[in-house]
Formats: C-alpha cells, sequence, structure tokens
C-alpha cells in the first residue's frame, strides 16, 4: 500500500481569521493522524514561475484515508471557519 499526501497552496487574505482555520484544521490532522510535513515554512522558487504563497504538505497512510480526513465533519469545520480568510488550492497525489 502505497503512501498519500495532501499537497495544498494557500493565498491567506484575512490572517486574523485564518489564525481560527489553524486552530480546526490543526484538530482534524490528529483525529485522523495525518502526518505534517510542511506546513508553512519558507518558500524559494528554484525554477519556473510558480509563486505560492503558502505551503501544507500532509502525509497519509493511503487516498482513502486523505480523502476520509478531507470529508470529515472536523474538516469541515475547518473548512467552514476559512471561508473568506483565504483561498485554498488542494490536491491528493499517492506517494511512496
Amino acid at each position: 500500500m502505497s503512501s498519500a499526501y495532501i499537497i495544498a497552496n494557500i493565498e491567506v487574505t484575512n490572517p486574523a481569521q485564518y489564525e481560527d482555520y489553524k486552530k480546526w484544521s490543526t484538530e482534524a490532522m490528529k483525529a485522523h493522524g495525518a502526518e505534517v510535513c510542511v506546513r508553512g515554512g519558507k518558500i524559494e522558487v528554484l525554477e519556473g514561475d510558480w509563486a505560492p504563497q503558502r505551503i501544507v504538505v500532509l502525509k497519509f497512510p493511503s487516498v482513502e484515508a486523505a480523502k476520509k480526513f478531507n470529508e470529515s465533519p472536523e474538516y469541515g469545520k475547518a473548512r467552514a471557519s476559512r471561508q473568506g480568510a483565504a483561498i485554498m488550492r488542494m490536491i491528493v497525489v499517492e506517494g511512496l
């Protein structure tokens, strides 16, 4: 069974409100056993014209587990708190 990663590029538009999202998303991550690999560290573009704002990478044991997290009531609460605070671009990808 391969692992899966949720990769998100977030453009924060309301930093104060985004703090609520961080609180609730942390709770959802804990509830679903997400391994936080990257969460908002310094970004340096090495090639191309990609200009990400904030990157988050979460590791899960499978794509199904990642989707379960994304569709969970716990993450739903976080998502609702993020409305108007950020523009989210998020994917799930199979990995090692």
